[in-house]
């Protein structure tokens, strides 16, 4: 009974977290934005629906193939998605109007396709 409750918590946990990166799809006004809410809250959702097969289902073999799909997912969502919003700013995909700052545009040469280092010294 109470493998059945931590189950059901898991996976509406997940599944509500899902929900939100799909809303968060629809709902953020720009791909940088977008990006941040898929991956956040999908890498989250997949991680918490994982656990809650492996609670399940109490295998050994199942629970280390969930935990191995929780450290893969973890550890790439993040990587993927910075990639991925990295590669539209660079090809001109426009951020949103109230972005405060935008600190890459301040260290990239259009002309060289360059990104140049935040480490540089400045002169004050």
């Amino acid at each position: 009974m109470m493998t059945e409750i931590i189950t059901s918590l898991f996976l509406l946990l997940g599944s509500f977290l899902m929900l939100l990166a799909g809303i968060g799809i629809i709902r953020m006004p720009d791909l940088l934005t977008r990006m941040h809410a898929t991956s956040k809250a999908g890498a989250l959702g997949a991680g918490l629906m994982a656990c809650g097969f492996a609670v399940y289902f109490p295998e050994v073999s199942i629970v280390v193939r969930a935990l191995a799909v929780v450290v893969f997912v973890i550890m790439t969502a993040p990587v993927a998605a910075h990639v991925l919003a990295r590669a539209g700013y660079f090809v001109g995909i426009r951020l949103w109007e109230g972005t405060v700052k935008d600190v890459i545009k301040e260290r990239y040469d259009l002309k060289t396709h360059q990104l140049g280092s935040s480490a540089r010294k400045r002169d004050d």
